[in-house]
């Protein structure tokens, strides 16, 4: 059997840390038991044409193994739990309900959760980050509200633990630093099940082991502009 390689950045801010989507990659090799190599990006890298060729938006994971090339964290795990024992049902019914839950994830639940992570992170110096922040709450609030409803108080979604569960854990986990997932608290447990599995241990750990790169100078920057914004914004406010 081949070893696949996936690639990955060697510097990513703090806040970024133990989410970065080639940890859904990692976790997925590791509940199977793959054997994979890391190859990893500087920052900036990632947008020049060699990887481009591999990722057409510049982003990472990416997935190479013998002549199949994929990119796209979710395509990336699905094909690892359709080629491998581990995150599949066998039965093709079981089969289908996970990848519709890997869709649920990706599909319907992560994106108000990214919507927020665009108001208090990427746009928060915007004039219209503060006032869109009720809605985004709201838009969460009824996801995690359903998918609380349907977990109800069983340790997986759909019986055992699968690739749905995978991704939407790692959906999930974008909460993390917030008290919103902690309001469910049934939702709360099923993150932090999936967080002491040792494969997610193992794949947490390689990906914080390959933080050693250095900031790029357009984030010293932009660090440097974000402290500006503030002290002024505190100034107005007095």
């Amino acid at each position: 059997m081949s070893k696949p390689t996936i690639t990955a950045y060697d510097w990513v801010p703090d806040f970024a840390k133990g989410l970065v989507r080639d940890l859904r990659v990692r976790w997925a090799l590791e509940e199977v038991g793959q054997d994979y190599d890391v190859r990893y990006l500087a920052q900036g890298s990632q947008k020049l044409p060699p990887h481009r060729a591999l990722q057409p938006f510049g982003q990472v994971p990416t997935y190479e193994d013998g002549d199949l090339t994929l990119f796209e964290s979710g395509a990336i795990v699905l094909h690892v739990a359709r080629t491998h024992a581990g995150l599949m049902p066998a039965d093709p019914a079981g089969q289908a309900r996970a990848i519709e839950w890997c869709f649920a994830a990706l599909n319907t639940v992560e994106p108000p959760i990214m919507d927020l992570a665009i108001v208090n992170l990427f746009e928060a110096d915007k004039p219209w980050s503060k006032p869109r922040l009720p809605a985004v709450r709201e838009r969460i609030d009824q996801r995690l509200g359903e998918l609380s409803d349907w977990l109800g108080g069983n340790d997986w979604l759909d019986g055992e633990f699968s690739a749905g569960d995978l991704l939407m854990i790692a959906v999930l986990r974008q909460l993390g630093r917030s008290d919103i997932l902690q309001s469910y608290p049934n939702l709360a447990g099923y993150a932090a099940r999936g967080e002491a599995r040792p494969a997610f241990q193992r794949a947490l750990a390689g990906q914080m082991a390959g933080f050693t790169g250095s900031p790029p100078p357009q984030f010293v920057e932009w660090q440097r502009q974000q402290a500006e914004a503030k002290a002024q914004s505190e100034r107005n406010d007095q």
